[in-house]
């Protein structure tokens, strides 16, 4: 998201909703390809009524609000309404240009040159130039900065690796130049295919210059006053309660029509229907499973399912014993089955898989199969008895009793279907393999906190998570997770003292080498199916099934409010509305 972007929780993807890439809505209701329709009846309602309540499920307050420090679906969600780079994605995934007018690139592939659009201001109506683009660039590239990803989404930057050695003091003059006030240019340490895309996360948002040398790092705290590029300036925020948007009258691009946007928090993601219910809320993106009828019967069209470039996973350790052996690491995979989490515990509305790369992706692989040759999500619960045996030996153990206690660290967000898993799961390795797990259930912020901090040390076991994908390409899924120096190797893949670790650092460089493949699309396909194998070999993740976005809203909403990567693109924000179509929330305390 971007764990680099851990997701919010989102579930029910029933199998006739898994479609091509990027999909802008599924199922459920209107099947417009937005998030609803309206009735021929309906009249767009008075811009007193134009306030749209959309809360956070399962979050007790937003992360963060800079964008060099987000990791999180939720914060770079409010990241998105209050900032632009100088590209983005639009609703469909594919890269638009945002402040950029346009952008060329050397013959070598090295340089890239940037022109800005004519006009560009701040919330605060002050000039948006090159010199705010090469300066959020190179702070967010600070080493003093902390950004647990900023180093490698930009790390493509040329001498990004001497400035975190701190051989050089700034990018800026070096490989991020601002050559007037409209031209910006980028030189890059190598080709790659993907560069673009890498422009389009959050990091690479621009931020006001002056407005962030003026407060320093609590910049965060005073964005009503300044400091926006995108649709939205923050007009309220409450901790622990809301956060409210109002637009951004110097936003370059299609305006918002809606006069507020409203995101209240809800700890206890299953309180967010119950709001909905009572229309507190003009959408729930959460769906209890048992009231899953309730929301399909609801009138006008309410329920939808829209499918995510999303996977659940559990994460191990290989810092940390008995992860660190392949064998362990593989019992512990094939001990669950996917199957029966996918269709006893939710109904069938996930899919389950052995895949990293969702299905919908670009390098999708269809012939990858599971940990030692297992095709089944269904796992093989001798094998993996036979395989936790062979481990428990290797390292000396005399059974299973000897091994350290097993934690596992994640979040359900209140939410029953997910308490209900992790019990589920827990059964699975007590029956299969006869071992006790006890699974933490802890606050998101907190668990992305404990994640983030995993690399190069042992301060978590494991941990259960999940990844959305930050932009259309495979190198997002397995690059970003697994490469050497990737921020959000959290696993420490290759970066161990395992029997097996030369092998995991062979894997990476086909990583490098499918990332620099600028030449052949087809072959730069096939190296990452070829790590991906690998990777899910040597149990780099359990992943464990795909989901899709289920979710009610009101029909009095109109327009793009959702797609396959959850965050509503810049300029979607100037196509979405309220009518006067019931039922509706109450916006009446927002006023």
């Amino acid at each position: 998201m971007q764990s680099g972007k851990n997701p919010a929780l989102r579930f029910l993807l029933p199998l006739f909703c898994l479609l091509s890439l990027l999909l802008a809505a599924c199922g459920g209701g209107s099947g417009t390809g937005q998030a609803n329709g309206t009735s021929s009846q309906a009249s767009k309602a008075s811009d007193d009524k134009q306030i749209y309540i959309r809360p956070y499920s399962g979050l007790s307050d937003i992360k963060t609000l800079d964008p060099a420090l987000v990791t999180d679906l939720y914060s770079a969600q409010s990241l998105s309404m209050l900032y632009t780079g100088l590209v983005g994605l639009d609703g469909k995934g594919n890269i638009v240009k945002q402040l950029a007018a346009s952008y060329q690139v050397s013959s070598d592939g090295l340089t890239w040159t940037f022109t800005l659009k004519d006009n560009l201001k701040f919330s605060d109506g002050n000039p948006l130039t090159s010199e705010d683009v090469v300066y959020s660039f190179d702070r967010a590239l600070q080493p003093a900065t902390k950004s647990p990803y900023a180093s490698y989404y930009m790390g493509l930057i040329k001498d990004n690796d001497l400035l975190q050695k701190g051989k050089v003091k700034t990018l800026i003059g070096d490989s991020i130049i601002a050559q007037d006030a409209k031209t910006v240019i980028i030189k890059t340490s190598k080709k790659a295919a993907y560069f673009l895309y890498t422009l389009s996360y959050q990091t690479a948002f621009v931020l006001e210059k002056s407005f962030v040398q003026k407060y320093g790092n609590d910049f965060t705290n005073h964005l009503s006053e300044g400091g926006a590029s995108g649709p939205w300036i923050v007009s309220k925020y409450q901790r622990g309660k809301e956060i409210d948007f109002t637009p951004n009258q110097y936003y370059y691009g299609a305006k918002p029509q809606l006069k507020k946007v409203v995101r209240p928090f809800y700890k206890e993601a299953d309180t967010a229907w119950r709001a909905y219910q009572a229309n507190q809320v003009d959408r729930s993106g959460n769906v209890p499973t048992p009231n899953i009828a309730d929301a399909k019967a609801l009138p006008n069209n309410q329920y939808h399912v829209v499918p995510l470039l999303s996977n659940i996973y559990f994460a191990m350790n290989y810092l940390v014993k008995p992860f660190d052996n392949i064998k362990i690491r593989q019992a512990f995979a094939l001990a669950l089955n996917k199957e029966v989490i996918a269709n006893n515990v939710y109904k069938g509305t996930v899919i389950a898989t052995n895949h990293i790369v969702p299905e919908g992706m670009p390098g999708y692989n269809p012939g990858l199969v599971g940990p030692a040759g297992v095709k089944s999500p269904a796992g093989d619960a001798a094998l993996a008895k036979k395989l936790f045996e062979e481990g428990l030996k290797e390292d000396g153990y005399a059974s299973a009793a000897a091994l350290p206690p097993i934690v596992f660290e994640g979040a359900s967000g209140g939410q029953a279907d997910v308490r209900n898993e992790f019990a589920t799961e827990q059964q699975m390795w007590k029956s299969v393999l006869g071992i006790d797990v006890k699974l933490n259930d802890v606050d998101f912020n907190k668990l992305s906190d404990d994640t983030t901090n995993t690399i190069g040390n042992k301060s978590l076991m494991a941990w259960w998570i999940g990844w959305i994908a930050d932009y259309p390409d495979p190198q997002d899924w397995t690059s970003v997770q697994f490469a050497e120096g990737a921020g959000n190797n959290n696993a420490n893949y290759g970066q161990n003292q395992s029997t097996d670790a030369a092998k995991q650092q062979e894997t990476q460089k086909i990583l490098l080498q499918a990332d620099a493949n600028t030449a052949n699309n087809d072959e730069r396909m096939k190296q990452y199916n070829q790590a991906e194998q690998q990777l899910v070999d040597d149990v780099a993740w359990i992943p464990l099934y795909q989901q899709a976005s289920p979710f009610v809203e009101k029909p009095c909403v109109v327009g793009p409010t959702t797609n396959s990567i959850d965050i509503v693109a810049p300029d979607d924000w100037g196509s979405i509305y309220k009518t006067t179509a019931t039922p509706c929330a109450d916006v009446s305390n927002y006023k």
